[in-house]
């Protein structure tokens, strides 16, 4: 029951670990002891969690139960802690790709993305969603305008929140704001002087990004009481400059605090694919919008795959790039060294016109000389010689669905591109997990450590218990899950030093069902939970940038995604291989249950 101390784990230096297919090390799936609740049983164990000595003895008990104790309280490691993940830059020696000028607008920056596309096309999948660029041609010949998108776009969500699905996509959205945005988007295209591409463009923001005129709640009903929004997050003032059309701000998990994206004060987000299945979180609005045709992209934040996972549930693209790679300012600060601005598209091309838009320099920082460079996607073909790292023990660790369809998708790219498959071996997975797991609740609890005591009465009951779980991490056990961070990051430089990039399903399962017991409560599903980020955490742990693709669905029509994670600054090939799978892959794409077309001519 972890009530005592055991003989401690002494974890053997990096330079003794075998990475190669032959090693020894053991797989250690996740160990996870805790039973899924919702209702009333998590109220009564939120209740519990809060009696003071009960509730060290249990969560103690809980530590245990799921290793914690063992792999991390009690583990020895030679290794010193690393506290930030932030990479020097080295130049990842990308082919085919441009690189940006440092002191460009956000508007040219999109121009040069824009000159990275491959050819247009009139020809279209049987299946596809709307992208920038149709936008873009569809308002420049005048046949729809921003401001009648705009109409329809706020006639889609007030249906969407109706019975019979009640998608719930949003936290807050303002109509005349809206209009009042594509207004002037209509008439600078009126004038033949659109700002760039995005101009008119419909693009939703996760309620973790500050956006005026909105509060920023992260998924409370409390939170923007202490912390008022004054201004735009960068991330955000970079799209209106490209002439973006802000839309509202997305629904979320309470907090990020759980990868379900249920929440009990704003409503359950459902699957455009599947109302009755979840979306995934914490993102979980922002993966919806997409994937429901209401925004070709929108943003959201990544602190442990909450980009990537509901990305992957609902089909779409999503991308997370290096830790400091988008500026930070403006995003709640509820971990600081694990969360990341990320974005959500329906295409990767459209990922990478926003990630475009919204990298670079920091305003009112010195230059940090590290440049922003973007594949050439015309030239998928040129690039050979790719290797993509397998561990193929983890990559195996999902329900066969997605195992099998993942599989069928690498061996696409084999035989499509000729691109090889290395078999490795990522040790300490499930240790890395659980120190990310560490990490982030220690963080979120200090970022509130003061102000959430005076607001328990307006939590979600998920949320407190969340809450009292991250609480009740030590000093000692955050620096020993540092320690575990860097020994982490030493295992994937090296692997990355041999192969390009590392590839692995998105998530381990496919989208579950919403029990109706949740939707006032919250749920607890630490199970599922684990399944959903047993593949995500080095992108946030390590600060390594990755990118999840559409490449399949399950027997019911539920999407997979297929997970690239890169070096350090090496975006352009994550990209680069991702529209590669997604050129692959695009004629098999289905359309969902729940979808809007706001470009239609009818």
């Amino acid at each position: 029951m972890g009530l005592f101390k055991t003989k401690p784990l002494v974890y053997r230096p990096v330079r003794d670990v075998d990475l190669g297919p032959q090693s020894d090390e053991f797989y250690l799936q996740a160990k996870v002891k805790a039973p899924r609740m919702t209702g009333i049983l998590v109220k009564i164990f939120a209740m519990l969690m809060e009696i003071p000595l009960l509730g060290s003895l249990l969560l103690y008990i809980l530590k245990g139960d799921n290793l914690i104790h063992k792999l991390v309280t009690h583990a020895e490691l030679e290794e010193p802690p690393l506290f930030v993940p932030l990479h020097p830059f080295e130049d990842p020696e990308e082919h085919e790709v441009k690189c940006l000028e440092s002191d460009l607008s956000p508007a040219r920056q999109v121009q040069s993305a824009i000159e990275c596309l491959p050819t247009y096309s009139e020809k279209k999948p049987s299946f596809c969603r709307w992208t920038i660029m149709d936008y873009h041609r569809a308002y420049t010949s005048g046949d729809v305008t921003p401001f009648m998108v705009a109409e329809r776009f706020i006639a889609a969500v007030s249906k969407s929140s109706k019975p019979p699905y009640q998608m719930a996509f949003f936290i807050a959205s303002n109509d005349e704001e809206i209009l009042r945005q594509a207004k002037k988007s209509t008439l600078r295209y009126e004038r033949g002087e659109p700002i760039s591409v995005l101009d008119g463009v419909p693009v939703a923001i996760k309620d973790e990004i500050d956006c005026l005129p909105y509060p920023t709640t992260g998924g409370t009903k409390w939170l923007h009481k202490e912390r008022p929004c004054k201004d735009d997050a960068c991330c955000v003032k970079r799209l209106r400059l490209c002439g973006a059309v802000i839309v509202g701000k997305t629904n979320m998990h309470e907090l990020g605090a759980g990868t379900s994206g249920i929440n009990p004060h704003y409503g359950a987000t459902r699957n455009p694919y599947e109302p009755t299945k979840i979306a995934g979180g914490s993102s979980s609005g922002s993966a919806a919008v997409v994937s429901s045709g209401l925004c070709p992209v929108a943003l959201g934040v990544d602190g442990g795959g909450s980009v990537r996972m509901p990305a992957a549930l609902c089909g779409v693209v999503g991308l997370k790039p290096t830790f400091g790679r988008v500026p930070h300012s403006g995003v709640l600060p509820l971990n600081w060294t694990v969360g990341m601005v990320g974005i959500l598209a329906g295409t990767v091309e459209d990922a990478m016109i926003v990630y475009a838009a919204i990298s670079g320099e920091i305003p009112s920082h010195e230059p940090s000389n590290i440049p922003v460079h973007l594949p050439l996607l015309g030239l998928t073909k040129s690039i050979s010689n790719i290797k993509l790292a397998k561990y193929g023990k983890w990559f195996d660790d999902c329900n066969d669905e997605v195992r099998l369809c993942c599989s069928q998708a690498l061996n696409k790219l084999q035989t499509h591109y000729g691109w090889k498959t290395v078999e490795v071996t990522i040790p300490e997975i499930e240790v890395m997990r659980l120190a990310h797991y560490l990490t982030i609740g220690s963080e979120c609890n200090t970022s509130l450590d003061l102000i959430r005591g005076k607001y328990v009465s307006d939590q979600g009951w998920d949320a407190r218990v969340a809450l009292s779980i991250y609480g009740a991490f030590s000093s000692t056990e955050y620096v020993k899950a540092q320690k575990i961070r860097n020994r982490q990051l030493q295992f994937h430089k090296k692997i990355l030093a041999e192969a390009d990039v590392i590839v692995s399903p998105t998530t381990g399962v496919t989208a579950y069902s919403i029990q109706d017991d949740a939707l006032k409560t919250g749920e607890l599903d630490y199970i599922n939970g684990a399944a959903l980020v047993r593949y995500s955490i080095a992108g946030n742990f390590l600060g390594l940038p990755a990118v999840t693709v559409p490449v399949g669905y399950d027997k019911l029509g539920l999407p997979i995604g297929l997970q690239f994670i890169g070096r350090p600054w090496a975006e352009a090939t994550l990209i680069y291989l991702a529209f590669a799978m997604q050129a692959a892959c695009e004629s098999e794409h289905k359309k969902p249950e729940v979808f809007y077309n706001l470009l239609s001519k009818e």
